[in-house]
Protein backbone atom coordinates (compact mmCIF):
# COMPACT_ATOMS: atom_id res chain seq x y z
CA UNK A 1 0.00 0.00 0.00
CA UNK A 2 1.19 3.69 -0.75
CA UNK A 3 0.32 7.21 -1.17
CA UNK A 4 0.90 9.68 -3.39
CA UNK A 5 1.24 13.63 -2.19
CA UNK A 6 0.11 15.24 -5.22
CA UNK A 7 -0.33 18.94 -4.21
CA UNK A 8 0.72 20.86 -1.17
CA UNK A 9 -1.57 24.17 -0.50
CA UNK A 10 -1.97 24.57 2.76
CA UNK A 11 -0.05 27.11 4.47
CA UNK A 12 1.31 30.76 3.62
CA UNK A 13 4.84 29.11 3.18
CA UNK A 14 3.45 26.85 0.41
CA UNK A 15 2.46 29.50 -1.24
CA UNK A 16 5.38 31.67 -0.99
CA UNK A 17 7.60 28.08 -2.15
CA UNK A 18 5.01 27.36 -4.90
CA UNK A 19 4.03 30.76 -6.88
CA UNK A 20 3.17 28.45 -10.03
CA UNK A 21 0.48 26.92 -7.87
CA UNK A 22 -2.04 29.89 -8.69
CA UNK A 23 -3.08 30.40 -5.06
CA UNK A 24 -2.94 33.06 -3.12
CA UNK A 25 -3.46 33.25 1.00
CA UNK A 26 -6.79 34.44 0.34
CA UNK A 27 -8.28 31.26 -0.78
CA UNK A 28 -9.18 28.30 1.27
CA UNK A 29 -6.60 26.34 1.71
CA UNK A 30 -6.35 22.68 1.78
CA UNK A 31 -3.99 19.21 1.66
CA UNK A 32 -4.91 16.60 -0.68
CA UNK A 33 -3.53 13.01 -0.66
CA UNK A 34 -4.29 9.96 -2.70
CA UNK A 35 -3.66 6.11 -1.58
CA UNK A 36 -3.42 3.49 -3.81
CA UNK A 37 -4.78 0.22 -1.84
CA UNK A 38 -3.37 -3.09 -2.55
CA UNK A 39 -6.80 -3.83 -5.01
CA UNK A 40 -5.36 -2.81 -8.47
CA UNK A 41 -6.58 0.37 -9.49
CA UNK A 42 -8.50 1.10 -6.40
CA UNK A 43 -7.51 4.57 -4.87
CA UNK A 44 -8.51 6.48 -1.65
CA UNK A 45 -7.59 9.82 -1.59
CA UNK A 46 -7.55 12.74 1.44
CA UNK A 47 -7.84 16.03 1.97
CA UNK A 48 -6.99 18.70 4.98
CA UNK A 49 -8.88 22.28 5.00
CA UNK A 50 -9.40 24.44 7.95
CA UNK A 51 -12.79 24.72 9.60
CA UNK A 52 -14.78 28.00 10.38
CA UNK A 53 -15.16 27.94 14.21
CA UNK A 54 -19.09 27.49 13.43
CA UNK A 55 -17.97 24.47 12.05
CA UNK A 56 -16.70 22.62 14.33
CA UNK A 57 -19.38 20.56 16.29
CA UNK A 58 -19.49 18.92 12.44
CA UNK A 59 -16.67 18.05 11.97
CA UNK A 60 8.19 -4.87 8.14
CA UNK A 61 11.07 -7.05 7.00
CA UNK A 62 9.05 -8.85 4.41
CA UNK A 63 8.04 -7.66 1.13
CA UNK A 64 5.14 -9.02 -0.98
CA UNK A 65 6.20 -10.55 -3.77
CA UNK A 66 4.35 -8.58 -6.70
CA UNK A 67 2.64 -11.16 -9.70
CA UNK A 68 3.24 -11.04 -12.91
CA UNK A 69 0.19 -11.79 -15.16
CA UNK A 70 -0.17 -14.12 -17.92
CA UNK A 71 -4.16 -14.34 -19.06
CA UNK A 72 -4.62 -17.28 -22.16
CA UNK A 73 -7.81 -16.43 -24.07
CA UNK A 74 -8.12 -18.47 -26.96
CA UNK A 75 -6.33 -16.88 -29.97
CA UNK A 76 -5.56 -13.61 -28.01
CA UNK A 77 -2.80 -14.41 -25.26
CA UNK A 78 -2.54 -11.57 -23.33
CA UNK A 79 1.21 -10.47 -21.54
CA UNK A 80 0.10 -8.06 -18.92
CA UNK A 81 2.94 -6.76 -16.58
CA UNK A 82 -0.02 -6.14 -14.19
CA UNK A 83 1.24 -2.90 -12.51
CA UNK A 84 -0.54 0.50 -11.95
CA UNK A 85 0.58 3.79 -13.39
CA UNK A 86 3.90 4.12 -14.57
CA UNK A 87 4.18 6.73 -12.21
CA UNK A 88 2.09 5.91 -9.47
CA UNK A 89 2.81 5.47 -5.69
CA UNK A 90 4.69 1.71 -5.32
CA UNK A 91 5.00 1.33 -9.33
CA UNK A 92 9.00 0.92 -8.92
CA UNK A 93 8.88 -1.23 -5.85
CA UNK A 94 6.76 -3.69 -7.90
CA UNK A 95 8.54 -3.33 -10.87
CA UNK A 96 11.75 -4.57 -8.70
CA UNK A 97 9.88 -7.37 -7.53
CA UNK A 98 8.68 -8.65 -11.09
CA UNK A 99 12.33 -8.62 -11.61
CA UNK A 100 14.06 -11.89 -11.53
CA UNK A 101 17.62 -10.49 -10.86
CA UNK A 102 15.93 -8.30 -7.81
CA UNK A 103 14.76 -10.94 -5.86
CA UNK A 104 16.84 -11.84 -2.74
CA UNK A 105 19.67 -14.05 -2.60
CA UNK A 106 18.35 -16.54 -0.66
CA UNK A 107 20.27 -19.50 0.40
CA UNK A 108 18.48 -22.61 -0.29
CA UNK A 109 16.84 -24.89 2.26
CA UNK A 110 18.71 -27.96 3.06
CA UNK A 111 17.42 -31.02 2.56
CA UNK A 112 17.01 -32.44 6.01
CA UNK A 113 15.12 -33.46 8.48
CA UNK A 114 16.10 -31.90 11.86
CA UNK A 115 13.47 -29.56 12.82
CA UNK A 116 14.43 -26.24 14.42
CA UNK A 117 13.63 -26.59 18.35
CA UNK A 118 11.00 -24.83 19.46
CA UNK A 119 11.97 -24.90 23.36
CA UNK A 120 15.40 -24.78 24.94
CA UNK A 121 17.84 -27.74 24.97
CA UNK A 122 20.38 -29.68 27.25
CA UNK A 123 23.56 -30.32 26.22
CA UNK A 124 22.81 -33.60 25.42
CA UNK A 125 19.90 -33.11 23.26
CA UNK A 126 22.00 -30.41 20.98
CA UNK A 127 24.80 -33.75 20.78
CA UNK A 128 21.96 -35.80 19.56
CA UNK A 129 20.83 -33.21 16.97
CA UNK A 130 24.20 -32.92 15.66
CA UNK A 131 24.45 -36.76 15.29
CA UNK A 132 21.58 -36.61 13.32
CA UNK A 133 22.66 -33.44 10.94
CA UNK A 134 23.41 -34.55 7.11
CA UNK A 135 24.34 -31.13 5.78
CA UNK A 136 27.67 -30.23 4.47
CA UNK A 137 27.70 -27.23 6.30
CA UNK A 138 28.82 -26.62 10.11
CA UNK A 139 26.03 -27.68 12.13
CA UNK A 140 26.09 -24.44 14.74
CA UNK A 141 26.39 -22.16 11.20
CA UNK A 142 23.34 -24.03 9.58
CA UNK A 143 21.24 -24.35 13.23
CA UNK A 144 21.50 -20.81 13.72
CA UNK A 145 20.81 -19.72 10.19
CA UNK A 146 17.70 -21.70 10.85
CA UNK A 147 17.20 -20.16 13.94
CA UNK A 148 17.43 -16.45 12.47
CA UNK A 149 14.61 -17.60 9.66
CA UNK A 150 12.26 -19.01 12.14
CA UNK A 151 12.34 -16.18 14.66
CA UNK A 152 13.27 -18.45 17.06
CA UNK A 153 12.74 -17.56 20.57
CA UNK A 154 15.56 -15.73 22.44
CA UNK A 155 15.59 -18.56 25.13
CA UNK A 156 16.45 -21.64 22.61
CA UNK A 157 19.11 -19.43 20.90
CA UNK A 158 20.56 -18.94 24.40
CA UNK A 159 20.47 -22.77 24.86
CA UNK A 160 22.45 -23.33 21.36
CA UNK A 161 25.20 -20.51 22.80
CA UNK A 162 25.68 -22.24 25.82
CA UNK A 163 25.87 -25.74 24.39
CA UNK A 164 28.78 -23.88 21.86
CA UNK A 165 30.65 -22.06 24.21
CA UNK A 166 31.05 -25.03 26.43
CA UNK A 167 32.41 -27.37 23.94
CA UNK A 168 34.97 -24.43 22.96
CA UNK A 169 36.09 -23.04 26.05
CA UNK A 170 33.45 -20.22 26.59
CA UNK A 171 34.45 -18.88 23.17
CA UNK A 172 31.56 -18.49 20.98
CA UNK A 173 32.21 -17.42 17.19
CA UNK A 174 31.47 -14.32 15.56
CA UNK A 175 28.60 -15.40 13.51
CA UNK A 176 27.36 -17.00 16.31
CA UNK A 177 27.17 -13.92 18.36
CA UNK A 178 25.65 -11.71 15.55
CA UNK A 179 22.79 -14.09 14.77
CA UNK A 180 22.18 -14.38 18.74
CA UNK A 181 21.71 -10.49 18.70
CA UNK A 182 19.53 -10.34 15.64
CA UNK A 183 16.88 -12.54 17.58
CA UNK A 184 17.57 -10.14 20.63
CA UNK A 185 17.20 -6.82 18.39
CA UNK A 186 14.05 -8.63 16.69
CA UNK A 187 12.34 -10.03 20.28
CA UNK A 188 13.11 -6.64 21.24
CA UNK A 189 15.64 -8.44 24.48
CA UNK A 190 16.83 -5.33 25.78
CA UNK A 191 19.00 -6.61 28.59
CA UNK A 192 20.28 -9.62 26.03
CA UNK A 193 21.23 -6.54 23.25
CA UNK A 194 23.68 -4.88 26.29
CA UNK A 195 25.09 -8.37 27.61
CA UNK A 196 26.17 -8.67 24.02
CA UNK A 197 27.30 -5.29 23.07
CA UNK A 198 29.02 -5.75 26.22
CA UNK A 199 31.15 -9.11 24.95
CA UNK A 200 31.47 -7.73 21.33
CA UNK A 201 33.12 -4.33 22.85
CA UNK A 202 35.67 -6.45 24.78
CA UNK A 203 36.12 -8.45 22.22
CA UNK A 204 36.13 -6.97 18.85
CA UNK A 205 37.99 -3.36 18.20
CA UNK A 206 35.48 -2.64 15.30
CA UNK A 207 32.36 -4.80 13.39
CA UNK A 208 31.51 -5.36 10.15
CA UNK A 209 28.48 -3.61 8.87
CA UNK A 210 25.72 -5.77 9.97
CA UNK A 211 26.54 -6.56 13.79
CA UNK A 212 26.88 -2.23 14.30
CA UNK A 213 23.98 -2.06 12.75
CA UNK A 214 21.97 -4.55 14.76
CA UNK A 215 23.55 -2.71 17.82
CA UNK A 216 22.08 0.58 16.92
CA UNK A 217 19.04 -0.93 16.68
CA UNK A 218 19.17 -2.59 19.50
CA UNK A 219 20.44 0.12 21.68
CA UNK A 220 18.31 2.98 20.42
CA UNK A 221 15.51 2.10 22.49
CA UNK A 222 17.21 1.35 25.48
CA UNK A 223 18.29 4.12 28.41
CA UNK A 224 21.57 3.52 26.24
CA UNK A 225 20.58 4.81 23.51
CA UNK A 226 23.28 7.44 23.76
CA UNK A 227 25.65 4.64 22.76
CA UNK A 228 23.82 3.72 19.44
CA UNK A 229 25.48 7.75 18.38
CA UNK A 230 28.88 6.40 19.09
CA UNK A 231 28.31 2.95 16.69
CA UNK A 232 27.29 5.14 13.77
CA UNK A 233 30.34 7.56 14.10
CA UNK A 234 32.38 4.51 14.24
CA UNK A 235 30.55 3.63 10.77
CA UNK A 236 31.21 7.27 9.32
CA UNK A 237 35.25 6.03 9.99
CA UNK A 238 34.61 3.86 7.07
CA UNK A 239 31.28 4.26 5.25
CA UNK A 240 28.67 6.35 4.88
CA UNK A 241 25.79 4.87 7.32
CA UNK A 242 22.85 3.37 5.89
CA UNK A 243 19.63 5.26 6.01
CA UNK A 244 18.30 2.29 7.98
CA UNK A 245 21.22 3.47 10.56
CA UNK A 246 19.80 6.89 11.05
CA UNK A 247 16.23 6.18 11.24
CA UNK A 248 17.30 3.87 14.14
CA UNK A 249 19.26 6.74 16.04
CA UNK A 250 16.38 9.11 14.84
CA UNK A 251 13.89 7.03 16.52
CA UNK A 252 15.87 6.43 19.68
CA UNK A 253 16.87 10.57 19.86
CA UNK A 254 12.67 10.94 19.86
CA UNK A 255 11.82 8.22 21.54
CA UNK A 256 14.13 9.97 24.54
CA UNK A 257 12.71 13.80 23.96
CA UNK A 258 16.03 14.65 22.03
CA UNK A 259 14.14 16.98 19.16
CA UNK A 260 17.34 18.93 18.25
CA UNK A 261 19.77 15.51 18.06
CA UNK A 262 16.56 13.83 15.73
CA UNK A 263 16.38 16.76 13.40
CA UNK A 264 20.59 17.08 13.29
CA UNK A 265 20.76 13.42 12.38
CA UNK A 266 17.89 14.05 9.86
CA UNK A 267 20.13 17.01 8.31
CA UNK A 268 22.61 14.92 7.90
CA UNK A 269 21.05 12.13 6.72
CA UNK A 270 19.95 14.01 3.65
CA UNK A 271 23.36 15.88 3.42
CA UNK A 272 24.40 12.17 2.45
CA UNK A 273 22.19 12.35 -0.51
CA UNK A 274 20.30 9.87 0.84
CA UNK A 275 16.44 9.39 0.83
CA UNK A 276 15.11 8.83 4.76
CA UNK A 277 13.28 5.73 5.27
CA UNK A 278 8.92 6.95 5.29
CA UNK A 279 9.00 5.38 8.77
CA UNK A 280 11.64 8.31 9.34
CA UNK A 281 9.39 10.72 8.64
CA UNK A 282 6.46 9.21 10.00
CA UNK A 283 8.39 9.67 13.64
CA UNK A 284 8.30 13.07 13.02
CA UNK A 285 4.95 13.97 12.60
CA UNK A 286 3.90 11.56 15.36
CA UNK A 287 6.42 13.10 17.73
CA UNK A 288 4.81 16.62 16.56
CA UNK A 289 1.15 15.63 17.80
CA UNK A 290 -0.09 18.74 20.07
CA UNK A 291 3.15 20.19 20.25
CA UNK A 292 3.23 24.08 20.10
CA UNK A 293 5.79 25.46 18.28
CA UNK A 294 6.24 27.00 15.07
CA UNK A 295 9.74 26.21 14.57
CA UNK A 296 9.11 22.18 14.33
CA UNK A 297 5.58 23.07 12.54
CA UNK A 298 8.02 24.52 9.49
CA UNK A 299 10.24 22.06 9.48
CA UNK A 300 7.30 19.10 9.33
CA UNK A 301 6.43 21.45 6.50
CA UNK A 302 9.79 21.19 5.26
CA UNK A 303 9.02 17.69 5.05
CA UNK A 304 6.14 17.73 2.87
CA UNK A 305 7.71 19.81 0.47
CA UNK A 306 10.99 17.56 0.21
CA UNK A 307 8.30 14.42 -0.08
CA UNK A 308 6.86 16.28 -2.96
CA UNK A 309 9.83 17.48 -4.67
CA UNK A 310 11.09 14.29 -4.59
CA UNK A 311 8.25 12.00 -5.57
CA UNK A 312 7.73 9.85 -2.27
CA UNK A 313 4.53 8.17 -1.42
CA UNK A 314 3.67 7.83 1.89
CA UNK A 315 1.64 4.64 3.10
CA UNK A 316 -1.93 4.88 4.51
CA UNK A 317 -0.13 5.15 7.81
CA UNK A 318 2.13 7.47 7.44
CA UNK A 319 -1.46 9.57 5.78
CA UNK A 320 -2.89 8.92 9.11
CA UNK A 321 -0.05 10.61 11.07
CA UNK A 322 0.11 13.30 8.00
CA UNK A 323 -3.67 13.95 8.94
CA UNK A 324 -3.88 13.73 13.02
CA UNK A 325 -1.09 15.84 13.19
CA UNK A 326 -2.49 18.91 11.12
CA UNK A 327 -5.77 18.11 13.04
CA UNK A 328 -3.70 18.50 16.59
CA UNK A 329 -1.96 21.67 15.44
CA UNK A 330 -3.40 24.44 18.34
CA UNK A 331 -5.32 26.76 16.98
CA UNK A 332 -5.75 26.13 13.37
CA UNK A 333 -8.62 23.89 13.37
CA UNK A 334 -7.44 21.62 10.96
CA UNK A 335 -10.29 18.85 9.52
CA UNK A 336 -9.28 15.54 7.65
CA UNK A 337 -10.89 13.45 5.53
CA UNK A 338 -10.63 10.19 2.73
CA UNK A 339 -11.90 11.88 -0.22
CA UNK A 340 -11.96 10.64 -4.30
CA UNK A 341 -10.68 12.94 -6.89
CA UNK A 342 -11.99 12.50 -10.41
CA UNK A 343 -10.75 12.40 -13.68
CA UNK A 344 -10.94 16.06 -14.34
CA UNK A 345 -8.49 16.43 -10.90
CA UNK A 346 -11.29 18.08 -8.88
CA UNK A 347 -11.26 16.71 -5.07
CA UNK A 348 -14.83 15.44 -4.29
CA UNK A 349 -14.15 16.57 -0.37
CA UNK A 350 -13.25 20.59 -0.88
CA UNK A 351 -13.97 20.85 -4.47
CA UNK A 352 -10.53 22.54 -5.57
CA UNK A 353 -8.72 21.15 -8.38
CA UNK A 354 -5.57 19.56 -8.05
CA UNK A 355 -2.06 20.76 -9.69
CA UNK A 356 -2.16 19.60 -13.31
CA UNK A 357 0.89 17.77 -14.61
CA UNK A 358 1.04 19.54 -17.62
CA UNK A 359 3.17 22.28 -18.22
CA UNK A 360 2.64 26.03 -18.90
CA UNK A 361 4.55 27.73 -22.35
CA UNK A 362 7.19 28.84 -19.97
CA UNK A 363 7.23 26.02 -17.88
CA UNK A 364 8.23 24.27 -21.29
CA UNK A 365 10.92 26.83 -22.52
CA UNK A 366 12.53 26.69 -18.84
CA UNK A 367 13.15 22.91 -18.73
CA UNK A 368 13.92 22.38 -22.11
CA UNK A 369 16.89 25.28 -22.03
CA UNK A 370 17.90 23.33 -18.96
CA UNK A 371 17.65 19.79 -20.19
CA UNK A 372 19.34 21.07 -23.33
CA UNK A 373 22.21 22.95 -21.15
CA UNK A 374 22.87 20.13 -18.31
CA UNK A 375 21.65 16.78 -19.09
CA UNK A 376 22.40 17.08 -23.17
CA UNK A 377 25.27 19.59 -23.48
CA UNK A 378 26.24 19.30 -20.19
CA UNK A 379 26.15 15.36 -19.22
CA UNK A 380 28.06 12.73 -19.68
CA UNK A 381 26.75 11.34 -22.96
CA UNK A 382 30.46 11.52 -24.07
CA UNK A 383 31.26 8.45 -22.42
CA UNK A 384 28.84 6.70 -24.02
CA UNK A 385 29.04 8.42 -27.73
CA UNK A 386 31.24 10.89 -29.78
CA UNK A 387 30.58 14.37 -30.56
CA UNK A 388 30.26 13.56 -34.02
CA UNK A 389 27.91 11.10 -33.68
CA UNK A 390 25.52 13.55 -31.64
CA UNK A 391 26.29 16.05 -33.87
CA UNK A 392 24.80 14.15 -36.83
CA UNK A 393 21.96 13.27 -34.55
CA UNK A 394 21.00 17.14 -33.94
CA UNK A 395 21.56 17.58 -37.73
CA UNK A 396 19.02 14.94 -38.72
CA UNK A 397 16.68 15.62 -36.05
CA UNK A 398 16.91 19.55 -37.23
CA UNK A 399 16.15 18.45 -40.88
CA UNK A 400 12.91 16.52 -39.95
CA UNK A 401 9.60 17.27 -39.40
CA UNK A 402 8.73 17.62 -35.62
CA UNK A 403 7.74 14.14 -34.25
CA UNK A 404 4.62 13.23 -32.71
CA UNK A 405 6.02 10.26 -30.64
CA UNK A 406 9.37 9.46 -30.15
CA UNK A 407 10.67 5.37 -29.30
CA UNK A 408 13.29 3.63 -27.92
CA UNK A 409 13.34 1.18 -30.05
CA UNK A 410 16.04 -1.09 -28.27
CA UNK A 411 13.89 -0.32 -24.77
CA UNK A 412 10.61 -1.49 -26.44
CA UNK A 413 11.48 -4.54 -28.28
CA UNK A 414 13.06 -5.74 -25.08
CA UNK A 415 9.81 -5.28 -23.02
CA UNK A 416 8.42 -8.41 -23.52
CA UNK A 417 11.54 -11.16 -23.40
CA UNK A 418 9.34 -14.24 -24.54
CA UNK A 419 8.25 -12.32 -28.47
CA UNK A 420 11.19 -11.93 -31.13
CA UNK A 421 12.15 -8.24 -30.22
CA UNK A 422 12.12 -7.35 -34.00
CA UNK A 423 8.12 -8.28 -33.81
CA UNK A 424 7.77 -6.24 -30.83
CA UNK A 425 9.25 -3.56 -32.16
CA UNK A 426 7.23 -3.53 -35.01
CA UNK A 427 3.96 -4.10 -33.45
CA UNK A 428 4.63 -1.29 -31.82
CA UNK A 429 5.46 0.98 -34.67
CA UNK A 430 2.42 -0.45 -37.03
CA UNK A 431 -0.48 0.32 -34.53
CA UNK A 432 0.84 3.63 -34.15
CA UNK A 433 1.54 4.84 -37.74
CA UNK A 434 -1.95 3.40 -38.29
CA UNK A 435 -2.97 6.79 -36.23
CA UNK A 436 -1.18 8.67 -39.05
CA UNK A 437 1.12 9.71 -36.22
CA UNK A 438 4.66 11.21 -37.25
CA UNK A 439 7.06 8.49 -35.27
CA UNK A 440 11.11 8.11 -35.11
CA UNK A 441 12.30 5.27 -34.03
CA UNK A 442 15.74 5.16 -31.86
CA UNK A 443 18.05 2.20 -32.06
CA UNK A 444 21.45 0.52 -32.21
CA UNK A 445 23.22 -0.72 -35.42
CA UNK A 446 23.28 -4.06 -34.84
CA UNK A 447 19.52 -4.58 -35.02
CA UNK A 448 19.87 -3.91 -38.73
CA UNK A 449 21.77 -7.55 -38.74
CA UNK A 450 20.00 -10.44 -39.51
CA UNK A 451 19.84 -12.61 -36.43
CA UNK A 452 17.07 -15.32 -34.48
CA UNK A 453 15.73 -11.97 -32.61
CA UNK A 454 16.20 -9.42 -35.15
CA UNK A 455 14.76 -10.26 -38.45
CA UNK A 456 16.16 -8.14 -41.67
CA UNK A 457 12.26 -8.22 -43.35
CA UNK A 458 10.70 -7.07 -40.36
CA UNK A 459 13.34 -4.17 -39.31
CA UNK A 460 12.75 -2.90 -43.54
CA UNK A 461 8.68 -2.68 -42.41
CA UNK A 462 9.74 -0.64 -39.57
CA UNK A 463 11.61 1.75 -41.31
CA UNK A 464 9.18 2.03 -43.83
CA UNK A 465 6.75 3.52 -41.43
CA UNK A 466 9.24 5.62 -39.19
CA UNK A 467 11.94 7.60 -39.48
CA UNK A 468 14.80 5.90 -37.66
CA UNK A 469 18.57 6.66 -36.14
CA UNK A 470 20.50 4.23 -35.82
CA UNK A 471 23.27 5.38 -33.27
CA UNK A 472 26.74 2.90 -32.39
CA UNK A 473 26.56 0.00 -30.57
CA UNK A 474 27.96 1.56 -27.64
CA UNK A 475 26.33 4.69 -27.73
CA UNK A 476 23.48 5.73 -25.01
CA UNK A 477 19.81 6.35 -26.01
CA UNK A 478 18.77 8.64 -23.50
CA UNK A 479 20.41 12.03 -24.64
CA UNK A 480 18.80 11.18 -28.34
CA UNK A 481 15.47 10.08 -26.96
CA UNK A 482 15.31 13.76 -24.64
CA UNK A 483 16.86 15.71 -27.46
CA UNK A 484 14.32 14.94 -30.09
CA UNK A 485 11.40 14.54 -28.07
CA UNK A 486 12.08 18.56 -26.40
CA UNK A 487 12.79 19.47 -30.18
CA UNK A 488 9.72 18.90 -31.60
CA UNK A 489 7.88 20.63 -29.14
CA UNK A 490 5.40 20.16 -26.39
CA UNK A 491 2.76 17.94 -27.97
CA UNK A 492 5.62 15.09 -28.33
CA UNK A 493 5.25 11.90 -26.68
CA UNK A 494 7.69 9.50 -26.18
CA UNK A 495 7.98 5.58 -25.25
CA UNK A 496 10.38 3.81 -22.99
CA UNK A 497 9.99 1.72 -19.75
CA UNK A 498 13.21 3.67 -18.26
CA UNK A 499 12.32 6.16 -15.48
CA UNK A 500 15.62 8.51 -16.84
CA UNK A 501 16.46 9.22 -13.09
CA UNK A 502 20.21 9.52 -13.47
CA UNK A 503 19.02 12.38 -15.93
CA UNK A 504 17.16 13.93 -13.44
CA UNK A 505 19.62 14.05 -11.48
CA UNK A 506 21.95 15.86 -13.68
CA UNK A 507 19.45 18.77 -13.54
CA UNK A 508 20.67 21.75 -10.65
CA UNK A 509 17.72 22.21 -8.41
CA UNK A 510 14.24 21.21 -6.95
CA UNK A 511 12.33 23.05 -8.92
CA UNK A 512 13.88 22.34 -12.36
CA UNK A 513 13.59 18.47 -11.33
CA UNK A 514 10.31 18.76 -10.25
CA UNK A 515 9.28 19.91 -13.92
CA UNK A 516 11.24 17.35 -15.80
CA UNK A 517 8.66 15.03 -13.31
CA UNK A 518 5.84 16.98 -14.56
CA UNK A 519 6.59 16.91 -18.03
CA UNK A 520 7.71 13.07 -17.93
CA UNK A 521 4.42 11.97 -16.63
CA UNK A 522 2.47 14.07 -19.17
CA UNK A 523 4.85 13.09 -21.99
CA UNK A 524 6.23 9.38 -21.62
CA UNK A 525 3.71 6.64 -22.69
CA UNK A 526 4.25 3.32 -21.47
CA UNK A 527 3.25 -0.28 -22.80
CA UNK A 528 0.93 -2.07 -20.77
CA UNK A 529 -0.34 -5.45 -22.99
CA UNK A 530 0.59 -6.82 -26.15
CA UNK A 531 -1.47 -9.78 -27.67
CA UNK A 532 -0.11 -12.25 -30.07
CA UNK A 533 -1.19 -10.37 -33.53
CA UNK A 534 -0.12 -6.66 -33.36
CA UNK A 535 -2.14 -5.65 -31.07
CA UNK A 536 -0.79 -3.19 -28.08
CA UNK A 537 -2.70 -1.49 -25.14
CA UNK A 538 -0.85 2.08 -23.98
CA UNK A 539 -1.36 3.11 -20.94
CA UNK A 540 -2.15 7.08 -21.50
CA UNK A 541 -1.16 9.46 -19.06
CA UNK A 542 -4.55 12.17 -17.97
Amino acid sequence: MSLCLSGIRSLPKFWKSNPCLGLSPGHSSYLSLRVYCGIRNQQRWFSLKTMCPQDTKSRNLLITKARYLRKDEGSNKQVSSDFPHLFAAGAAKKRSQMNPQSKDHALPPVRNAIQVPTKPLNSEEWDKLKEEFKGKTSFENWISSQMARCHSSVDVAKSLLAWVAAKNNGIVGYDLLVRYLYLCVFHKQTSEVIDVYEIMKARYKSLESGGYSLLIRGLSHSDRWRESLLLLEDIKKVITPSKKNYNDCIQGALLHQDVNTAWHLYQELLGHDLIPLLETLKAFFDFGKDIKDDHYSNKLLDILLYLRNNQLYPGESFAHSIKTWFESVPGKQWKGQFTTIQKSGQCLGCGRTIEPIHLSPEEYEFLKGKIMKDVIDGGDQYKKTTPQELKRFENFVKSSPPFDIVIDGLNVAKMFPKARESKVLLDVVSQLAKQNLRLLVLGRKHMLRQRSRWRKDEMEKVQKQASCFFADDISKDDPFLLYATLHSGNHCKFITKDLMRDHKACLPDAKTQRLFFKWQQGHQLAIMNRFLGSKVTFQIQN
